[in-house]
């Protein structure tokens, strides 16, 4: 069934090449296709990226306050060292290009199984622009539901953050697979769900904003993702609501 799949993916580029008039995908590119839509049949919530890293890492100590960082890209991008929070015992399980619902099948390995105190969750903007497929707000808002559910079943602290603002300044099509409307739709459910299960809610998005309602162009250098400007601004927001959430 996999080879039946990759082999019609294959197709697919090539036929896409073809309705649009393009010249045909190369050799070289079509056979990158392929090792990639194979990859993401073989993993889809990409289990394996911190397999390896989850086994090596020890139990927290009696004293620590271990935080898990659950995201995408923004997560990813980071930091995976010492310049991630130096001296805070905090872990990065962010990773790129994922959705909520990719998320949500990876929590208990790359989140429940490292018993943090806390999790922070910055998820929801490959969501809205396709990812893994139409999503709608609905179906965002279930998985982080499930996801803090899961949390707070083991007894971990939840602080849910807000979907990130985007712009059109390197890019000027940005904003129309990330509409800004949808992303305060989502950034009121997450507030209000927040608020409701008294959990901690991180607001990101105003601190990020320039007067047009944009990402600002100087924390960013492609329109989504923050640059180290942009996570400067994010840090001590994420410290603070950290340090709320544990203190409950």
């Amino acid at each position: 069934m996999k080879r039946l799949v990759t082999c019609l993916a294959g197709l697919f580029w090539i036929g896409l090449g073809l309705a649009q008039g393009t010249p045909a995908v190369s050799s070289n590119a079509l056979a990158q296709h392929l090792t990639d839509d194979e990859k993401r049949l073989a993993d889809w919530p990409q289990l394996a990226r911190y397999r390896d890293e989850n086994a090596s890492l020890p139990a927290p100590k009696r004293d620590e306050a271990r935080v898990v960082f659950m995201g995408d890209s923004i997560t990813d991008f980071w930091g995976h060292d010492d310049a991630f929070f130096p001296g805070k015992p905090y872990v990065n399980r962010g990773i790129s290009g994922q959705t909520t619902a990719q998320m949500l099948l990876r929590f208990r390995a790359d989140v429940i199984a490292l018993k943090p105190r806390a999790v922070l969750i910055l998820a929801g903007t490959n969501d809205i622009v396709g990812n893994t497929g139409p999503a709608t707000l609905g179906m965002i808002e279930d998985n982080l539901t499930s996801m803090a559910e899961l949390a707070r079943a083991n007894h971990i602290k939840v602080v849910l953050a807000s979907v990130t603002p985007v712009n059109d300044y390197v890019h000027s099509d940005m904003t129309t697979g990330r509409p800004p409307a949808k992303i305060l739709a989502l950034n009121t459910w997450i507030k209000a769900y927040a608020q409701r299960e008294h959990l901690v809610y991180l607001d990101y998005y105003p601190a990020l904003l320039d007067n047009q309602q944009a990402l600002r162009k100087d924390f960013s250098d492609d329109g989504l993702h923050p640059n180290a400007a942009g996570y400067a601004v994010m840090v001590p927001l994420a410290q603070r609501a950290i340090e709320q959430a544990l203190a409950h």
